[in-house]
């Protein structure tokens, strides 16, 4: 099939094993991609903060490493002596430990960033600040969305993977109330285990939010897979039991009657269309009834000796 297309790159639409991708690269002459090689690819070319770059390379770096190659077998037979090695052998083993260093180098750059997260998700707690995490299946509108709520500049495109950045905005509630808003990177079928390691810091924010806006592109025809595919993320990330909104967009797509199959499908959904602001007044409200219903207000008696519990209610209330 390359022969007859005259295709110089072949792209599997599934993970290859590294002796895999290089028996079929020697077998038909030419350049194989596996689905995260690809990912990978495209997340790269997407990722402008120093964040984002840090985690895309990580993810590439872990990628990479079992797939290194050796120059031959002619270069490893030259130090044929017990004990000796070929400059092939030695070369590979530089290479390997090159990147191992910078693995760790990468992993210790982003641990910072996730402690600093941690440190600003705690003065938001503390101050009584909800956050909403912004979720969905690539390009499903999660950051149109960002910009219509939050007047923020984030980057629209119709393109897979346009939102790497994590983004987080405030924004006056109805009742008077402030939240933070992030806008995520987005989801995707089987999305590769590297991703997930990577990009932990921004997958945190998730898992630590007051609540879930799961973004649903309603005019997609693989709509339903779509929404299968989020929640598997979810639940791999260990976010699968937070409160949870579905948030259908794109509806300036569909026609009234699509629209109401959807609500009788789906009661508990918002329907919205981010591009021209419609149901966002609703949304707003019901994002407003949630969140309060996570505030307790409490009055409370403590004995004098209890000054464990006066230094446990400033760190986790306020």
């Amino acid at each position: 099939m390359a022969e007859i297309l005259e295709a110089d790159l072949i792209v599997f639409d599934h993970d290859l094993t590294p002796s895999q991708e290089h028996n079929l690269e020697d077998t038909i002459g030419r350049k194989v991609l596996d689905r995260t090689a690809l990912i990978l690819d495209i997340f790269a070319q997407h990722a402008h903060s120093s964040e984002g770059k840090l985690q895309v390379e990580l993810a590439q770096n872990i990628y990479r490493l079992p797939r290194l190659r050796g120059k031959g077998i002619e270069l490893s037979r030259l130090g044929g002596g017990i004990g000796t090695r070929g400059p092939g052998e030695t070369k590979l083993e530089v290479d390997r430990r090159r990147i191992r260093r910078h693995i760790q180098y990468l992993k210790k750059e982003l641990f910072r960033v996730r402690q600093n997260r941690a440190t600003q998700r705690k003065k938001r707690k503390k101050a009584g600040v909800s956050s909403i995490s912004i979720v969905g299946y690539t390009n499903a509108g999660k950051s149109t969305l960002l910009n219509t709520l939050t007047k923020a500049d984030v980057l629209v495109e119709g393109k897979l993977f346009a939102t790497l950045d994590s983004t987080s905005r405030r924004l006056l509630l109805p009742s008077k109330q402030t939240v933070v808003f992030s806008d995520t990177v987005g989801f995707i079928k089987k999305l590769p285990h590297q991703l997930i390691a990577s990009f932990r810091s921004t997958l945190d924010e998730i898992k630590e939010a007051s609540l879930i806006l799961h973004i649903i592109d309603a005019s997609h025809p693989q709509m339903e897979k779509q929404i299968e595919a989020a929640e598997n993320v979810l639940e791999e990330i260990g976010a699968a039991e937070k409160p949870r909104l579905n948030v259908f967009n794109k509806n300036d797509r569909l026609s009234e009657i699509e629209i109401e199959r959807l609500r009788k499908r789906f009661p508990d959904g918002i329907f919205i269309s981010a591009l021209l602001g419609q149901g966002i007044e609703k949304l707003l409200k019901v994002i407003d009834e949630r969140v309060s219903r996570e505030r307790v207000r409490v009055r409370l008696q403590i004995p004098f000796e209890r000054g464990d519990l006066i230094q446990k209610i400033h760190e986790e209330g306020s």
